[in-house]
This record gives C-alpha cells, sequence and structure tokens, in this order.
C-alpha cells in the first residue's frame, strides 16, 4: 500500500478553502495544504450542466491518516457531495516524505520539529 498521498478538494470560496486547510493541519490529519484559485469548475448537477468558481486545497498526509482526514473534510465542507480525491504519492524527498509523516502523527505534539528542523516556510514548504 502506499504512504502517503496527495488528497484534492474545491470548495466556493477563498475563506473556506483557508479554513479547510487550517483546520486539517490543526487536527494533523494533513501535514499541510496548497490552496489554489480561482479555477473554474464545469459539472452536471441533478441534471443540469453547472459553471463554477472554485478553489482547490491540495493536502498532503500518509495513507494511515486518509480515513481521518475524509472524515474531518466531510464534516467540516458545506457541499452535499464534495470532491474527495485521494493519489499516491510514489516516490518524493525522502526527508520530505519524513515531515509528511511526523506532522501527522496523533502524538506529536507542538514545537515538533519538522525535516528540517525549521518549522519555516522556507524550511518545510507545503
Amino acid at each position: 500500500m502506499t504512504q502517503w498521498l496527495t488528497v484534492l478538494t474545491t470548495i466556493d470560496s477563498p475563506e473556506k478553502a483557508q479554513a479547510l486547510a487550517r483546520g486539517a493541519v490543526r487536527e494533523r490529519v494533513a501535514a499541510c495544504a496548497q490552496i489554489s484559485g480561482p479555477v473554474t469548475s464545469v459539472y452536471r448537477w441533478q441534471g443540469v450542466v453547472e459553471t463554477a468558481s472554485e478553489w482547490q486545497v491540495l493536502f498532503k498526509t500518509t495513507a494511515a491518516r486518509y480515513e481521518a482526514l475524509e472524515a474531518h473534510l466531510r464534516a467540516a465542507h458545506d457541499y452535499e457531495t464534495p470532491e474527495i480525491v485521494a493519489t499516491p504519492v510514489v516516490r518524493g524527498d525522502a526527508a520530505y516524505l519524513r515531515w509528511v509523516e511526523d506532522e501527522t502523527t496523533q502524538e506529536a505534539g507542538p514545537g515538533t520539529a519538522t525535516a528540517t528542523g525549521t518549522g519555516t516556510r522556507d524550511g518545510a514548504a507545503g
């Protein structure tokens, strides 16, 4: 089984995207999240083709924390059927992937060192 995942969701405002990202990182169900947008989504919903502006949130997590991340997103998301799609990470920088594991470990506490030891944007970028 793949050990690391990226998990994608979309939401209809940058404020909601920020809330989803911060909540998942705070709860340690994701090590980090990147917000992109707006993007234009075209989809069929209840028999009608719709177009909407959305913000994508891409989470980095482990397979062991996927169920908890999905549960967190379902509880925090206001869409009836939110997009929650996991993609396996087949390779990556060893130090970065260790950092993802460290940051999603339930037992980790405040001040846990990152892979670089700094915890800053420059030291442990999402």
